[in-house]
């Protein structure tokens, strides 16, 4: 377990404030959050300025994304018939949500796709203490830009897989799987079954995150073993999607679309032609990061993997990861070398293939994510993380798209070899 002051570490365990930039508080909600990314689990109540918007009276927007396709997305619900939930074992087999974002043809398409439902809204902001119902009907009513039953791009495409943070929708990541998907990338983005403060399941069914109670329960000894059961349990969920999605195993129960065949086996996806097998990557924010370096760990399918700001409570092993590339994007208070969190430097020196840990100056734990981006167009701020809502979209964006165009498609991107003159604010530590 980190070191951490007993007095700081009974601060990070309150289920109170991270600033949540939608004109609210984002707890790391519990000692699990704590320990995915210790340094940001501290009180910091958002900012409002008097002029701040009224929720009811803003329309939320995701970013519109830079690539030169459009965008489409499905929703298939996934069951790992071989594998029982591991928090609610009861409920039998462990269950997935999964939003998967294609390159599609212009024009084509229905409705723009939801954000999340107002239930999943209502449920992330009581999660965090702040049963607002103005501010739930905005954040359910984020514009996005991708589109439902759009005809997909021609040709095969890399496949990203995306994890979220521990208690979050997976919705929290929608804009990176845009802007991925504008670039030519398959995107999986998951819900793991009882990790999320509320997530939307068929047949009306909404869970909520009893893995969250389960850690914020446990004695302290034990709750660093819970968060790395937390990992390599969603590197098996990730596992699991790619057999799903490329047709190794039929494990999974799609809905709606029905069963599909893939070169003699069954896929889990209508569109699951489009994939190319060999260029398969993973990325995911705070404990989704520690998970896409598990399940590299686990699977050599996976070619290259970001975590963004997650504590590796579930280490890299000592043989590192078969000469893979990795990347590591975090927050320049509390993932810099010989800060708090000392996995970062331990699994550094374990990586053995190409690999960058990059700082951002003024970042928070959510700056990797959507909420400071939707929270600036409400006028709030977080006096702890002031990095602009905007530059937060933008630097993600911009350093996960290089990484995967480097590693999945061979494309040289001077981005990741040095400082940027157009990003005073990433910095590249070497230890």
């Amino acid at each position: 377990m980190n070191r951490v002051k007993p007095n700081r570490f009974r601060h990070q365990l309150r289920r109170g404030a991270v600033a949540l930039a939608l004109a609210a508080t984002l707890p790391v909600p519990l000692a699990g959050a704590a320990l995915a990314a210790p340094h940001a689990a501290q009180a910091a109540p958002a900012v409002a300025p008097a002029d701040a918007a009224d929720p009811a009276a803003v329309t939320l927007h995701l970013p519109r994304p830079t690539g030169r396709y459009a965008v489409g997305r499905d929703t298939l619900h996934l069951t790992d018939k071989q594998r029982r939930d591991p928090w609610v074992p009861a409920a039998g087999a462990r269950e997935l949500m999964a939003s998967l974002y294609y390159p599609a043809r212009p024009g084509t398409g229905h409705h723009r796709a939801p954000y999340m439902n107002a239930k999943e809204a209502q449920l992330l902001l009581r999660g965090i203490h702040r049963a607002d119902a103005p501010l739930a009907k905005a954040l359910a009513a984020t514009r996005t830009h991708a589109r439902t039953d759009a005809r997909p791009a021609p040709g095969t495409h890399p496949l990203v897989v995306l994890s979220p943070g521990f208690s979050l929708n997976r919705a929290t990541l929608s804009l990176l799987s845009e802007e991925l998907a504008s670039h030519g990338y398959v995107v999986a983005l998951l819900d793991h079954a009882h990790e999320s403060f509320g997530t939307a399941f068929p047949g009306g069914r909404t869970l909520t995150c009893v893995a969250c109670d389960t850690v914020e329960k446990a004695p302290r000894d034990v709750r660093k073993r819970l968060m790395a059961k937390v990992a390599t349990g969603r590197a098996a969920d990730i596992r699991f999607v790619l057999d799903a999605l490329t047709g190794a195993g039929n494990h999974g129960r799609p809905e709606p679309q029905g069963t599909y065949a893939l070169h003699g086996r069954h896929s889990a996806w209508r569109y699951s032609a489009m994939i190319d097998t060999r260029r398969i990557g993973v990325a995911g924010h705070s404990i989704g990061g520690n998970s896409a370096a598990a399940a590299m760990a686990a699977d050599p399918r996976v070619r290259a993997g970001i975590n963004m700001d997650g504590t590796f409570s579930a280490p890299v092993p000592r043989r590192g990861l078969d000469g893979r590339p990795f990347l590591m994007l975090g927050t320049l208070n509390g993932h810099s070398p010989h800060d708090e969190d000392t996995t970062w430097l331990r699994d550094w020196r374990r990586l053995d293939g190409w690999k960058r840990w990059l700082t951002v100056r003024d970042a928070g734990h959510f700056t990797f994510i959507d909420i400071p981006v939707l929270g600036g167009q409400l006028g709030v701020t977080d006096p702890t993380a002031p990095l602009p809502g905007k530059r937060s979209g933008e630097i993600t964006r911009d350093y996960v798209t290089a990484f995967f165009d480097q590693h999945l498609r061979g494309l040289p991107r001077p981005l990741l070899d040095g400082p940027s003159p157009a990003n005073p604010e990433v910095l590249f530590q070497n230890p």
